[in-house]
């Protein structure tokens, strides 16, 4: 029998906890490879916050931010967090085009499953400006698992690749990360 699994309702009962256990991380040299694609005083879409930890880092280094969460309680942290108004929005819900310098989905999308992968890159990838620069991370290896009522996509760099391929994108993979 498949575990149940409710990922946004999970995030809303534990926000609080959540958000203490992922201030600290040590992303710098992640941060330092998205940010050197980008042009000075870039606009980045934050997609999937959570606290707003890589949201703050941005805005101290002067650039632009669009902050978005689909946990309305984290958004509420976030949005403290950042001084600055985080959006509860969900991922399929994105329908801006050409509008973002960079997207930062870091351990964020990989709550997406894989059938509706396809769909949520499109999304991503209409919402950013030609050149722009698309920050991704997941779990890697293969298939998926439903851990404390969440759900998590595992994905190997060739699946990550062939998943852009079938929906006809070309798109640099500055790095692999788990």
């Amino acid at each position: 029998m498949e575990e149940k699994y409710n990922t946004l309702e999970y995030y809303n009962k534990n926000a609080k906890i959540y958000c203490e256990q992922t201030l600290v991380s040590e992303i710098q040299e992640i941060y330092d490879a998205f940010l050197k694609e980008l042009p000075p005083n870039a606009y980045i879409l934050d997609f999937g916050c959570g606290v707003g930890r890589d949201s703050k880092y941005f805005i101290e280094k002067g650039y632009r931010i669009r902050a978005i969460d689909g946990s309305e309680e984290i958004c509420k942290l976030a949005t403290q967090y950042i001084n600055q108004k985080v959006e509860c929005m969900r991922f399929e819900e994105l329908e801006e085009v050409n509008q973002y310098d960079g997207i930062w989905a870091c351990a964020s999308i990989l709550h997406v499953e894989k059938e509706k992968l396809p769909a949520v890159f499109n999304r991503m990838i209409k919402a950013l400006k030609e050149n722009g620069v698309m920050f991704v991370s997941f779990k890697k290896g293969r298939g998926y698992q439903i851990k404390d009522g969440k759900y998590y996509n595992y994905l190997i760099k060739e699946e990550l690749e062939d998943l852009l391929n079938t929906i006809n994108q070309k798109v640099k993979i500055i790095d692999y990360l788990e």
